[in-house]
């Protein structure tokens, strides 16, 4: 009776013992790089729009983080390193549930347990969205994240149901984004940096940018999550473009320059985090 379980348990200790080598750790150290370095081109590319250029007229999401990278010098390289970092950083995090899963077999650790695992697990998909839409790029293929964004919101809208849908996507959107503008305000960020090794000095310096990047996250994808909302009420899916979206209807509102230009800042404080991270990573989740 007790085969099968055993052997689920010995494939994910093999599994384990991949996610836990130290030449994947090195690559997901790369992954995370990549991550700040997008994070900080968002930063200014939402800077621009806020200044220097029309909006509209630019995307500041991931897929004009990537646009940036590939039009730079030695951009396709650049474009493969990001890309197989990013997968390499979504399969460390993936390791994370193989880590924690047994803690499903207790009652008294499973919701506890599931809530990290889920976490983690999202986290994956999230890095390897990233790492395969890069990789797009690399080899010329190319990827409009707004537009395929709002493509799939007007179908959605289309079929019998479909603005519940849409409704409860934006609804998960928005308590995501209030779920990472709160983890900027209570601090639990710093929970993925190991402090142990990082100087004493620095601390304070990351918690700063660690919150400031937290918040604007949060603020973006509560905003991107509001707009899905109503495009379901209104049917009207033109700004429904995901983070793009957001950073124009944040742009767009009274004193909109501003505070459009304390989100960019954000993204870049979060990017310099992510940098910190990077060169200080804790695998911790669930302390």
């Amino acid at each position: 009776m007790n085969v099968v379980p055993q052997r689920v348990h010995d494939a994910v200790a093999r599994a384990r013992e991949v996610t836990d080598h130290p030449v994947l750790e090195h690559l997901a150290r790369v992954g995370l790089v990549a991550y700040g370095v997008l994070h900080l081109l968002i930063g200014w590319l939402t800077f621009r729009i806020a200044w220097f250029v029309q909006p509209g007229t630019e995307d500041a999401d991931q897929t004009g983080a990537l646009q940036a990278v590939s039009e730079s010098p030695g951009g396709q390289v650049l474009l493969w390193g990001i890309g197989l970092g990013l997968f390499a950083l979504a399969l460390w995090q993936a390791g994370e549930v193989l880590r924690w899963w047994t803690g499903l077999l207790h009652p008294a650790r499973r919701l506890r347990t599931g809530v990290v695992c889920t976490k983690c697990a999202a986290k994956a998909v999230v890095y390897a969205v990233l790492g395969l839409t890069a990789l797009f790029f690399a080899v010329g293929a190319g990827y409009q994240a707004d537009e395929r964004f709002q493509a799939m919101a007007d179908d959605a809208l289309e079929i019998p149901g479909g603005s519940t849908l849409v409704v409860a996507v934006g609804l998960g959107v928005a308590a995501v984004g209030l779920y990472v503008l709160v983890r900027g305000v209570t601090g639990k960020f710093m929970r993925d940096v190991d402090l142990d090794s990082a100087p004493d000095r620095w601390e304070p310096l990351i918690e700063r940018l660690g919150s400031f990047g937290y918040v604007a996250k949060g603020i973006a994808f509560t905003v991107s999550g509001g707009l899905l909302v109503y495009a379901a009420a209104t049917r009207d899916v033109s700004t429904a473009t995901g983070l793009d979206g957001a950073m124009n209807a944040i742009g767009g509102v009274p004193t909109g320059r501003w505070l459009l230009t304390a989100v960019a800042v954000g993204f870049m404080a979060f990017g310099v985090y992510a940098l910190v991270r990077a060169r200080y990573p804790d695998r911790d989740p669930a302390t």
